[in-house]
């Protein structure tokens, strides 16, 4: 498909989305939220992908969300066009997202960044929710899932001061998996998007269900889940050939079914 502000391509079983408007920090304005869960939605579909890797560029993952759809529209319009129920689609999709993250990271698009399974940032990243600078608030999950990330107080401190923090401290209260040289930061990701795309796909993605079920369940309820994923795995052909590959001493060659 032609999209306007992201850019698509894949290699190796992996399907790389690098959003597109670098004039203006990679704003993230309606058409291109749009363009990319339908991105996303494809790839999920598509058998030949195993992971997503989600980028912006070395200056900007997302400086936020464009104001300038905003500024003028009434709370009334907003809650018609009903922005943020397509942001709710990309917690359906079932392949992993790895987001590779520099420069700003705010606002939306911090939001955005909370929306992928693992996270590799530069050690340029600034991380942050500065909504309450503009008199609003995160619409798009900030105060929920920057608080299952990092805890009540941190977040707390982030929304009501809209300070961001460094990469290094995001990496501290667990916002991020790593942080390494700018340079190296979208290569560390697609090296870690290859070693999973060579596992067995129904179990990566029965595996990343059951990780996001327990920030919900309670404990006894997550471990049902757990269960019944493991009993249903057993029944798949990427089961039969693991553990003949193991005991065979060979590498195993999965194939998603």
């Amino acid at each position: 498909m032609a999209y306007e502000y992201i850019k698509t391509t894949n290699e190796d079983g992996i399907g790389i989305i690098t959003l597109n408007r670098p004039k203006i920090l990679n704003a993230l304005n309606l058409q291109l939220i749009d363009e990319l869960v339908a991105e996303l939605e494809r790839l999920d579909r598509d058998p030949d992908i195993r992971v997503i890797v989600l980028a912006g560029n070395d200056k900007a993952f997302a400086a936020g969300a464009d104001i300038n759809e905003m500024a003028e529209a009434s709370a009334i319009e907003i809650m018609k066009r009903d922005q943020f129920a397509v942001w709710d689609r990309m917690s359906l999709i079932s392949k992993p997202i790895i987001g590779a993250v520099s420069g700003f990271v705010l606002g939306g698009g911090c939001e955005l960044m909370m929306n992928c399974d693992i996270v590799i940032a530069s050690e340029t990243a600034v991380i942050g929710q500065p909504e309450i600078k503009l008199g609003v608030m995160p619409g798009a999950g900030g105060t929920q899932r920057l608080t299952r990330a990092v805890g009540m107080r941190k977040a707390m401190e982030m929304l009501l001061t809209g300070e961001p923090i460094s990469a290094k401290e995001a990496l501290r209260y667990g916002l991020v998996n790593r942080v390494v040289p700018v340079e190296a930061y979208f290569q560390e990701a697609l090296k870690l998007a290859k070693q999973i795309a060579v596992q067995p796909p129904l179990a990566v993605q029965v595996i990343k269900k059951a990780v996001h079920k327990a920030e919900d369940l309670p404990l006894a309820e997550g471990m049902d889940y757990e269960r019944n994923g493991f009993y249903l795995l057993l029944a798949s052909e990427d089961r039969k050939e693991g553990m003949q590959a193991f005991l065979n001493k060979r590498k195993p060659r999965f194939t998603g079914n």
